[in-house]
């Protein structure tokens, strides 16, 4: 039943021909099989699980059933869950169990969905190999003896799901924390129009870049998840009353109607150096998308190659702010000083990891009255500028494509220094900075037999065209995306 997608599972549990507890049986099996070795949960819920499935299953035998009903999901861990362990991937909130949902967990119980568990991340979503996160890195199910990255920081859910321990998953993008993963992967990864989800209840990272998004094996699947996710949520101050995505999941083809749909391709990026596989197979969809009857034509993004400078003085400013609330006084984790000076420091130093502390401490730097207006105002212009080329580059193309990540997933142990991990989200951090939707999508395997992602990015709320495109690379790639330990090889 692994096998199934969201689609071919919500049609075999309405024809009675399977059960939502038997599919849900499955998918605990795998991570009782699999769960260790991928260590892609950090708190699995089988009691819940199960209950969840009866419920679906009582629908379905009233003719009541929800959008996804029965449907077994991963949870990214920073989404608060009523009585369910949320830790962010972190010692400081390890012990911590919210007593209230977040606004997408909610949305999607509602839509029937049935909880597996909560899955391992990059702490407090800061980084991009997920080897942040207090729990230990998740693994990349594809080529499991090489011990590769899942991507990060959505790590955790795209292991769940590339190997079979969830049929779709939560995620959220920050600087492309799911679309990095999801291509490391060989999933489809949907950063929704900023605004689309809300994020009342997820653990803030950066809140003018949080994108809470889904995480699926098909876009179709992906477009589901989002359907059940998206709404105005008047609770959240970032809410767009705009707010609205439905799709029964039948994606309607955007290049077969009759009208010119024009692709724009970044000038900027064919400086930066990518692997051979992935130039090769980035040519090749462009090549099947022209066939097809796109058109295709150069757009220029002028300070898009500046988008990784911004982000990392904006986000870590807007994390230094957020992360202040953990101070050991109300919440999470406590450990006593000689006074109150103390405590806060002897908390936050044992309670964050290196990574967070790094970024506390350069965010805190940039916000000082020194540095305010000589970096982080210069930061903030440049993402104005960024999100105004996005803007005229939109009135040439309809959409536009480009690399998910410059190359195939890297070994865990890869030698990087924190500015080289940071430039592996060269490709997916102006998206964020310009709050438009950006979904990648598998487009095909590279020599070495791990799989490579390409980005479709729309306007805003323009998501539905952006899942629209991606659904026509996912055919014209045509490539198997599931690893060996789903297939049983």
């Amino acid at each position: 039943m692994i096998n199934l997608t969201i689609k071919q599972a919500l049609q075999k549990l309405k024809n009675r021909e399977i059960s939502a507890i038997d599919l849900t049986q499955s998918y605990l099996d795998r991570i009782e099989k699999f769960g260790k070795d991928l260590n892609c949960y950090i708190t699995i819920t089988p009691e819940r699980a199960i209950e969840d499935a009866k419920k679906s299953d009582s629908r379905y035998a009233s003719n009541t059933q929800l959008p996804l009903d029965g449907m077994p999901i991963a949870m990214k861990d920073l989404f608060a869950t009523r009585n369910i362990r949320t830790t962010a991937a972190s010692k400081m909130l390890e012990d911590f169990i919210p007593q209230y949902e977040s606004t997408v967990s909610q949305k999607l119980i509602d839509a029937g969905t049935v909880l597996l568990g909560k899955a391992n991340l990059d702490e407090f979503a800061m980084g991009t190999f997920s080897k942040t996160s207090f729990f230990g890195a998740p693994i990349n199910p594809w080529q499991m003896e090489k011990q590769l990255t899942a991507g990060g920081s959505s790590g955790g859910s795209t292991s769940a799901v590339a190997g079979g321990l969830a049929i779709a998953a939560t995620g959220t993008d920050t600087g492309g924390s799911i679309r990095f993963p999801s291509a490391m992967t060989g999933l489809v990864g949907m950063k929704p129009t900023y605004g689309l989800c809300s994020r009342w209840g997820c653990v803030a990272f950066a809140s003018s870049l949080d994108t809470p998004g889904p995480i699926a094996r098909t876009v179709e699947d992906a477009a589901l998840m989002l359907s059940a996710m998206a709404g105005y949520d008047n609770k959240d101050s970032t809410s767009s009353p705009k707010a609205k995505f439905e799709t029964d999941g039948n994606l309607q083809p955007i290049l077969e109607n009759g009208k010119t749909l024009k692709i724009g391709v970044i000038k900027e990026f064919n400086s930066v150096q990518i692997s051979d596989d992935m130039r090769h197979l980035f040519e090749q969809r462009i090549a099947d998308l022209k066939s097809m009857g796109a058109e295709i034509i150069e757009v220029s993004i002028p300070n898009i190659l500046d988008a990784l400078a911004a982000y990392y003085i904006i986000a870590p400013a807007e994390a230094s702010s957020n992360l202040a609330r953990y101070d050991g006084m109300k919440y999470g984790l406590r450990v006593e000083g000689e006074d109150l000076i103390d405590t806060y420091k002897k908390t936050r130093a044992e309670g964050f990891g290196d990574e967070v502390k790094r970024r506390m401490i350069i965010g805190t730097a940039v916000l000082s009255s020194e540095s305010y207006e000589v970096y982080f105002m210069q930061a903030a212009k440049v993402r104005r500028m960024i999100a105004d080329s996005f803007q005229k580059a939109f009135e040439q193309c309809d959409l536009i494509v480009c690399p998910s990540s410059a190359g195939t997933a890297l070994p865990l142990n890869s030698d990087l220094s924190p500015l080289e991990c940071y430039a592996l989200d060269l490709f997916t951090v102006a998206m964020n900075l310009a709050g438009i939707p950006s979904c990648s999508v598998p487009c095909g395997l590279a020599q070495n037999g791990l799989p490579l992602g390409m980005q479709v990015v729309g306007p805003r709320f323009a998501d539905m065209k952006v899942l629209q495109l991606a659904k026509h690379i996912e055919t014209i790639a045509n490539i198997d995306n599931r690893p060996k330990i789903i297939m049983g090889k």
